[in-house]
Order: structure tokens, then C-alpha cells, then sequence
């Protein structure tokens, strides 16, 4: 089978699309010939070793992934041989096939197409998990999502504005909120061309953010929480500008706010029954059109670099989504 092999911790120039083994699953595994993998920015940190985990190399990179079973092991029995699935793995996903852990596989809706699948766990798990389980956002409160235009970011915004609140829409440009407004935004921010804290003041007429959707971190981390209201909660996503900031302790004090981290790979992973019912909801909302995944493009396998090349330069909206059939 074919696969994208990273040899070297690099940019994605490095990367290589090469002839390697066909996995086998073990008793507890399934074997599915991938359609799509999802493209998510901790997949450019993987390649460069600068995520929090490092495989071992040589490895495959890729988590959300959309196909067919070819094979399940001795103590699979939810799914068979020929089923459509959608699931995630720690890495892998570029590749024509992949071993994914049973308790992380899923069978796909009926209605849904390979690549709407493959964009669905990480962007909608991580995003109602941060909101659900960690910010506990309620009816009738405000949301402010940063980097509220890419993958997570959008599928926060969805599920914000379904979960009743008032969202406020950040991003880095007007055609990015244009998009943001169409997915349930309230209100945007455009924070390249507008001051953040001044501006949330603004729009909660002095009250604050209860909830604060931060997949961004870098120099807009501080002015959010600075932005808050009394008793919010942070929610540390992730750091897609690329360093990861220092904040002032005392502002959670003045808040009595939290700084709540969000590692949804580690929840799905550490408590698979609590993310099953989570999934569970997910589809639910999917199946009665409530969900819907913004695809920006589909590349290629073999333009697996210039997907994760885009992502890194910020020039995708929603999803990448890799074909891997």
C-alpha cells in the first residue's frame, strides 16, 4: 500500500510518498482501507517534532480518517469486513489503509460522505468536548471563539450557537468572519484591523466573555482573558500562531476565571465511553441537519505537503481534507 512517510522531523517538503507494508490489526483493532483523512494543524507540528508526543520514526502522519473495514480483529464485534467507518488514530492516517483502536472507530451514517467524515472527530470531538465537559458552557451565555475561522474554530462556533449562547466570532480577516456569520456567528471580530479587549468590552456592554474558545494562543491569549467576565472560563485549545504565551496569574484572580486545559485526543483516548455518548450526540445533530462540516479543499495523497503547507500559512477555512482512495 501506498503512504505519506515522515523520515525526519522537517517541514513538509520533507515528506514522502512511498510503498510500505499493509498493517494487521490486533484482537482489539480494525483494519480500514482509507477514503479521507482530515488535515488538522497538529499534524504540521507532528512532522516538525514540535507536538507534545513524538512518534517514532519513520511514521505516518494523520488522525481523522474515513473509510471501509478490510479486516477486524478476534474481539471486534460492532463493525465487519465492508462496513463504512469514520474513526481517529494518534497517527497513520495518510496511508491507503490503517489500523485504528475499536473503541475509536465508528460506523460511518449512512448519508455521509468520506471526506464530511474524515473532517468530523477531531474539529466537532474537540470542540463539544471543550465546551461541554471543560467550559460547561450554558444557555443564555457568551462565547468568544479565536481563530474562530479554521477547523476547530468553526466547529466551535456551530456548537456554541446550538448550545444557546451569544457567539463572537475572531479571526484574522473580514472574508474569514463572513464565513464565521454563516456558520451562527452573533458577532465578529476582525483583531488584525480591531483591538480585542476593547472590542469584547464593547460588544457585552462591559460585562465580558463568560467562555473563551482559544485554539490560537500567541499575543491574543492575554487580551481575551483580560476581556472576560466574572467567574469565565478559559479554554486552552492550542497555539496554532506558534508560541505559546505567559499569563499573568493575578487575571484569574481579578476573574476568579479559570484556565481550563483541553486535550480532547487524551479524553477520547483515557475515557472512550464518556467520548462515545459525546459522539453519539454529535451524530445525532448531524443526522437532523444541524451539523454541517465546511470543507475548503481536497488534495491528492500525494499532495499531502501542499495541504499541511496551506494550513500553516492560514490559507484554509474549515477543512483540508486528504483523498486517500
Amino acid at each position: 500500500m501506498k503512504a505519506i512517510v515522515c523520515k525526519q522531523f522537517g517541514p513538509p517538503s520533507s515528506l514522502s510518498l512511498e510503498d510500505v507494508d499493509s498493517p494487521k490489526p490486533n484482537e482489539k483493532e480494525v483494519v480500514v482501507r482509507v477514503k479521507a483523512c482530515g488535515v488538522n494543524f497538529p499534524d504540521t507540528l507532528i512532522v516538525q517534532g514540535l507536538y507534545q508526543f513524538k512518534p517514532e520514526l519513520p511514521f505516518t502522519p494523520g488522525s481523522d480518517i474515513a473509510g471501509v473495514v478490510k479486516e477486524v480483529g478476534s474481539k471486534i464485534s460492532h463493525v465487519k469486513p465492508g462496513d463504512e467507518v469514520f474513526g481517529f488514530v494518534m497517527h497513520g492516517g495518510y496511508a491507503e489503509e490503517v489500523v485504528v483502536p475499536g473503541h475509536a472507530c465508528f460506523p460511518k451514517p449512512p448519508g455521509m460522505e468520506f471526506p464530511v467524515a474524515a473532517s468530523f472527530m477531531m474539529a466537532y470531538g474537540t470542540s463539544y468536548h471543550a465546551l461541554k465537559d471543560r467550559g460547561q458552557l450554558k444557555e443564555g451565555e457568551t462565547l468568544l471563539v479565536l481563530g474562530a475561522s479554521g477547523g476547530v474554530g468553526l466547529a466551535a462556533v456551530e456548537l456554541g450557537k446550538l448550545m444557546g449562547a451569544t457567539v463572537i466570532a475572531a479571526a484574522s480577516s473580514d472574508e474569514k468572519l463572513e464565513l464565521c456569520k454563516q456558520y451562527g456567528a452573533d458577532m465578529v471580530i476582525n483583531y488584525t484591523a480591531e483591538n480585542l479587549k476593547d472590542r469584547i468590552k464593547e460588544l457585552t456592554h462591559g460585562k465580558g466573555v463568560d467562555v473563551v474558545y482559544d485554539p490560537v494562543g500567541g499575543d491574543y491569549s492575554e487580551p481575551a482573558i483580560r476581556g472576560m467576565a466574572w467567574e469565565g472560563r478559559y479554554l486552552v485549545v492550542g497555539f496554532a500562531a506558534g508560541n505559546i504565551p505567559k499569563i499573568p496569574l493575578n487575571l484569574a484572580l481579578l476573574k476568579g476565571c479559570a484556565i481550563v486545559g483541553v486535550f480532547w485526543g487524551s479524553f477520547a483516548m483515557k475515557t472512550p465511553e464518556k467520548n462515545l455518548q459525546n459522539t453519539m450526540q454529535l451524530m445525532q445533530w448531524y443526522g437532523a441537519g444541524k451539523l454541517k462540516p465546511h470543507i475548503h479543499k481536497i488534495y491528492p495523497l500525494k499532495s499531502a505537503n501542499d495541504a499541511l503547507e496551506d494550513i500553516m500559512n492560514r490559507k484554509v477555512r474549515g477543512k483540508a481534507v486528504i483523498d486517500c482512495s
